[in-house]
């Protein structure tokens, strides 16, 4: 049974992400690295490919330019529509979408062979049980890849405190640390990790959220007391006028053991 946290969590993330639709789409930054993960996933071309917490398309669309078939999966129905419309604009028919939780995933057992997730682990109550079931799903000999901020142990608690001011469903990012032992505890083998950054600039970013009223205030002036310090460990820095930032994220994969 759904605990009252999670559906109070799950909740709070379609409330947040169901007005971040469109804007996430619109964020310079969002396309960008997508190919590393194809590139990781080893994709072929008869791939069946799952895409957890899939938001609105982005990665989904882009795998299934190469694969058999995209299975995106997301919480929040108006991230859904806006995937199939960019489905739709770029003309692809091997993709299809459910609205539901990652947590059971509601597929059976190793239906599929490449298993993804971008962004959204920093969103998860029980990460863990998160890959436990993006395992569960995979096929043996496939591969499960995640992509999420990962930060040094001596920073990650200050920059889970900027997030949670930009954005209120955000639960927690994991340090380098905890990201080794969930990877080394899951059962997936070859583990492999690379790593690269997504710059935004401060305001754009803020117009894309919807904080709590006088959050948006805080996480500027927290970015802003940062610059050349990097206690958060985004490197924040000014630019003109502007200030920019940046999210460092690591893309994690394995392979399902074939026994």
């Amino acid at each position: 049974m759904e605990s009252r946290e999670q559906s109070k969590h799950d909740a709070e993330i379609v409330r947040q992400f169901s007005k971040q639709a469109i804007p996430f789409t619109q964020l310079p930054g969002h396309l960008d690295s997508i190919q590393m993960l194809i590139e990781m996933s080893s994709l072929k071309s008869d791939d069946l490919v799952l895409d957890v917490a899939c938001g609105p398309g982005l990665v989904a669309c882009e795998y299934a330019k190469s694969a058999r078939h995209v299975t995106g999966i997301d919480i929040t129905d108006k991230m859904i529509e806006q995937a199939k419309v960019r489905q739709k604009e770029l003309g692809l028919a091997n993709l299809s979408w459910d609205i539901g939780t990652v947590f059971p995933l509601p597929y059976e057992s190793s239906a599929f062979t490449v298993v993804v997730t971008r962004y959204s682990f920093h969103h998860f109550l029980e990460p863990e049980k998160v890959l436990s079931e993006m395992v569960r799903v995979c096929k043996p000999g496939g591969i499960v890849l995640i992509a999420d901020v990962v930060l040094p142990e001596e920073k990650v608690n200050a920059y889970n405190h900027m997030e949670r001011l930009r954005d209120p469903s955000h639960t927690q990012a994991l340090s380098v640390s905890s990201w080794e032992k969930l990877m080394n505890t899951s059962g997936l083998k070859n583990l492999k990790r690379a790593a690269y950054t997504v710059e935004m600039e401060l305001e754009k970013q803020l117009r894309a959220s919807f904080p709590i009223p006088g959050d948006d205030d805080r996480f500027r002036e927290m970015l802003k007391m940062d610059i050349g310090v990097d206690s958060i460990g985004v490197g924040a820095h000014r630019r003109g006028d502007e200030i920019y930032f940046s999210y460092p994220i690591s893309i994690y994969t394995g392979k399902k053991s074939d026994c």
